[in-house]
């Protein structure tokens, strides 16, 4: 049962930035099976982060939720990814962000106590994470320059270019609320443009 999300992982991994045969070894044993039901919070705002997730199924998002109640959508989390609120995992420091399942997940996680000692100990794997996080910072550096600069119909045209299978993965409201717009602004859009 094991065997496939480690070897998705694994593939993941070297996608990344290949690591030694001794090193995945090492690194694969601090992985464990993790299922959460859907819209389910994994991790709360106020709380630690304590691990580092693989999603194997289902699909995830990241959001702030601000002093008024509203929300705001950093990123979609689904197969085969990493998640986490990573920053709070690698600064052991509470997080402001809130880390829900949109429908039921299922997940490979490494508690953070495990992950520092495996990328102590093996510079591959600390060179890969260090890879995977500049990877994830340049996304974000892109993402912010949309949210800045584009219009919403160029951030809902961009979304679709990136990752043009979202709409049947994501229920919409959530990929209006990630876009900044109004979910019935969003409806008109999705008729309007052509995918």
């Amino acid at each position: 049962m094991m065997q496939e999300p480690l070897v998705l992982l694994k593939v993941s991994v070297n996608a990344v930035s290949p690591v030694s045969e001794e090193s995945w070894t090492e690194f694969s044993r601090i992985w464990k099976p993790f299922h959460a039901g859907r819209k389910e919070v994994i991790s709360g705002a106020g709380m630690q982060e304590n691990y580092l997730y693989f999603v194997t199924g289902g699909v995830q998002r990241i959001y702030f939720p601000d002093d008024s109640g509203r929300e705001a959508t950093l990123v979609f989390v689904y197969a085969p990814s990493f998640g986490g609120i990573i920053d709070s995992l690698l600064l052991e420091k509470p997080s402001i962000y809130i880390y829900e399942t949109l429908t039921p997940s299922q997940f490979l996680r490494a508690s953070g106590s495990d992950l520092r000692e495996v990328m102590h100990l093996y510079p591959d794997i600390e060179r890969m994470i260090r890879t995977g996080i500049t990877q994830t910072l340049s996304g974000i550096m892109e993402r912010l320059m949309e949210v800045q600069s584009f219009s919403s119909e160029e951030k809902f045209r961009k979304l679709l270019k990136r990752s043009p299978h979202i709409l049947q993965l994501v229920p919409h409201k959530y990929l209006a609320n990630y876009l900044g717009m109004d979910a019935t602004n969003f409806s008109k859009l999705l008729n309007r443009v052509k995918i």
